[in-house]
């Protein structure tokens, strides 16, 4: 597999899980992340998604994939479960957010977290200039078909994690292509975070 052909988010998570790990992908839609860490890394993985045709694809890739909506939480898994719960886009889709990340972060011993920077500087440029909910390569949707609930930066999370005592262990901040090192809450357009309790 060409690695440069992968998304740059799905690089970034696949830096963070150790190999033969266990993997759970809440909202794992068609299951590209979740194939890549089995075939790549030879993790035990299960994805959980809302999407019935997403599971469809994921079924035909040979992946354990269950209909759920992890909004209504994980309680059929117990402490500690997996190494790592992953919520790649998919945390700023549910409606109870802090239920589901206290799940994840019962569940996995690591829990892994992307989601799109709202504060990426060209959003920024566009309700101020323009006047308009932005629509940006991370923010794809306009405003009226946008399965966002939630609208956070890289700041918020960061803030929200320190006030609720949870340990970010590392934090990579993807642009367009490419990693961004320095001012990511301006110009990350994703942020990935492992954290765990």
């Amino acid at each position: 597999m060409r690695f440069d052909t992968i998304r740059i988010d799905h690089q970034a998570i696949f830096e963070l899980v150790d190999s033969r790990s266990s993997v759970l992908d809440l909202g794992c839609g068609n299951g590209d992340l979740l194939y890549l860490l089995i075939k790549e890394k030879q993790v035990r993985g299960q994805g959980i998604d809302i999407d019935e045709k997403a599971i469809y694809r994921s079924v035909e890739k040979g992946l354990n994939v269950l209909h759920g909506d992890i909004d209504s939480g994980l309680s059929e898994y117990r402490d500690n479960s997996f190494d790592y719960v992953i919520l790649n886009q998919s945390l700023q889709q549910v409606r109870r957010l802090e239920t589901v990340l206290d799940h994840a972060l019962r569940v996995g011993r690591n829990v892994i977290v992307g989601f799109p920077n709202f504060a990426y500087y060209k959003a920024r440029l566009q309700l101020f200039f323009l006047g308009r909910a932005p629509v940006t390569s991370s923010l794809p949707y306009t405003w009226y078909e946008s399965p966002n609930v939630h609208f956070f930066s890289i700041r918020d999370f960061l803030d929200y994690c320190r006030k609720r005592s949870i340990k970010v262990r590392r934090a990579l901040y993807l642009g367009e292509g490419l990693r961004i090192p320095v001012f990511a809450n301006l110009f990350a357009t994703t942020g990935i975070f492992l954290i765990s309790r």
